[in-house]
């Protein structure tokens, strides 16, 4: 054979039986060491030629079951043309009980022990050889009444808030609160809500506007700078842009007089929604990215030429950056326009250290979006919403519709306007499938929703908040906050 091969213990030993996967083993061992091929998994040839990798069923639950409770039987059967060494079951993208062996394999799942809604189960096999199968999956539904997974803590940092509508954490714990009434709160990182409100703008708070979207410098912890998005009647009713510094002496208010204007959107039309609010400093470029509403006016959000369904991008001082893909006019606002063909994007997100951007862009009457974010990108409003397949559209990552449909895109998930968002770090707290993940929630379900970038965007019910949700963001110690009109949300991992 040109090699020596020894045998299993067994037989060298006197034993009169060998198991099957044993016996397969060493066939497939002496088949290799007369030249029968690689032993490495996923290569060309495998040991004895075994070139065919296995496949797999998960034959309980039923894909697209709904209402399930208690005890759940999940259950996978696998074929292979040699033999099936072992299943994996997972549930939301982590392995639930022992990996089986053979080509039948069951576990049980307390459904009791994650937040009811959407939720994917899926089974692969292996075979001897190392050949893998691809997932066999279904996606269905739990019932029940908690509030977030096993593993976690649901609590209220704050509440007490009046008509929030966006927030940040500066780099020694606070928070900052915008509300649509024009006054800017100072949550402490303990959860204490100071009295004297940071600032206090005299805003035009009809309808969605008023006061709707904050950011901090990212030198915030020697500049103090606040920018600010707010809706004001001075010089006719328009959205601007601001920046503001905090008091030295005293960082929880402003410095009286300090307001720099970054822009001034053009006018608003007697409508009194769409209005975006989304800020955002880039990480690797540091540019201030600004979602903006189409103000009820679809036909301007793919116009390059009209700042309203876009996303902008400014320098932090408000000029335009010279790279910006749109500008014919240098100097002109459009200039400032990023990406295009949006509704109204009410939140932005960016994953730490990729600069992955999603779009949150609320829909209409069928379908809310979350987008990946790039450089002169068409999200395709008007004449789409939704899944699609138009040329020169950028489909949405994920969607889903007003109206549960199971069988469609969106699955389990549904709900009337999406609220983004927050990329769990890598060096978070929580275990590591849920490191990397997106979550987002909805304005009107309150379904704290995980999106899985690792497996195809898959999306699970993580958590559930009251109240209508406004925001999300990773607080500095690891946890996911979600803020509501009224509450900040805290989801911690428990030890």
């Amino acid at each position: 054979m040109g090699s020596s091969v020894t045998p299993p213990p067994a037989w060298r030993t006197g034993a009169r039986h060998l198991s099957a996967a044993a016996a397969l083993l060493f066939t497939l061992t002496l088949l290799s060491a007369c030249g029968g091929g690689s032993a490495t998994p996923g290569g060309g040839n495998t040991p004895g030629g075994d070139n065919q990798a296995p496949s797999v069923t998960l034959t309980s639950p039923a894909r697209l079951a709904s209402g399930l409770t208690g005890p759940l039987t999940v259950s996978a059967a696998a074929s292979d043309n040699i033999a099936v060494a072992s299943i994996e079951i997972q549930v939301d993208g982590q392995p639930v009980g022992n990996t089986g062996s053979g080509a039948s394999h069951t576990v049980t799942v307390d459904t009791a022990a994650y937040t009811p809604g959407q939720h994917i189960v899926r089974a692969r096999a292996r075979d001897a050889a190392g050949g893998v199968s691809g997932w066999g999956s279904a996606t269905v539904s739990f019932a029940g009444n908690r509030t977030e997974p096993a593993g976690f803590a649901r609590s209220d940092l704050v509440t007490g808030l009046g008509n929030a509508t966006a927030f940040a954490q500066a780099p020694d714990g606070r928070y900052f609160v915008a509300t649509q009434t024009g006054a800017v709160r100072i949550v402490t990182a303990a959860g204490a809500l100071l009295p004297t409100p940071f600032l206090t703008l005299s805003v035009d708070a009809s309808g969605e506007r008023g006061l709707i979207g904050v950011a901090l410098h990212p030198g915030f912890a020697n500049n103090g700078f606040v920018y600010l998005y707010y809706t004001t009647a001075e010089g006719g009713t328009h959205n601007r842009i601001s920046r503001f510094t905090a008091n030295p002496a005293n960082p929880d208010i402003v410095s009286v007089g300090s307001e720099v204007r970054i822009a001034d959107l053009p006018a608003l039309t007697g409508a009194t929604n769409h209005n975006g609010g989304a800020l955002h400093f880039g990480r690797l470029d540091g540019k201030l990215y600004v979602g903006v509403g189409d103000n009820a006016v679809a036909s301007r959000a793919p116009d390059p030429t009209q700042v309203f369904g876009k996303v902008l991008r400014f320098n932090e001082d408000g000029s335009i950056p010279g790279d910006n893909p749109f500008c014919t006019t240098a100097g002109s606002q459009p200039c400032a326009v990023w990406a295009l063909g949006l509704r109204n994007p009410y939140t932005l997100a960016e994953q730490p250290g990729s600069g992955r951007l999603h779009i949150n862009d609320v829909g209409q009457n069928s379908w809310e979006e979350v987008n990946l974010g790039a450089r002169a990108a068409n999200y395709g409003w008007p004449a789409s919403e939704g899944p699609t397949s138009t040329p020169g559209v950028v489909a949405p990552l994920f969607s889903y519709p007003h109206s549960i449909d199971p069988a469609g895109p969106g699955g389990f998930v549904s709900g009337c306007a999406v609220i983004g968002g927050a990329f769990y770090p890598a060096d978070g707290n929580f275990a590591a499938p849920y490191r990397g993940n997106y979550f987002f929630t909805d304005l009107c379900s309150g379904v704290v929703t995980r999106l899985d970038l690792a497996n195809n965007n898959a999306a699970y019910a993580f958590g559930r908040v009251a109240g209508s949700p406004v925001g999300l963001l990773v607080g500095l110690d690891g946890a996911l906050l979600v803020l509501t009109r009224t509450t900040i949300v805290r989801f911690a991992a428990t030890p």
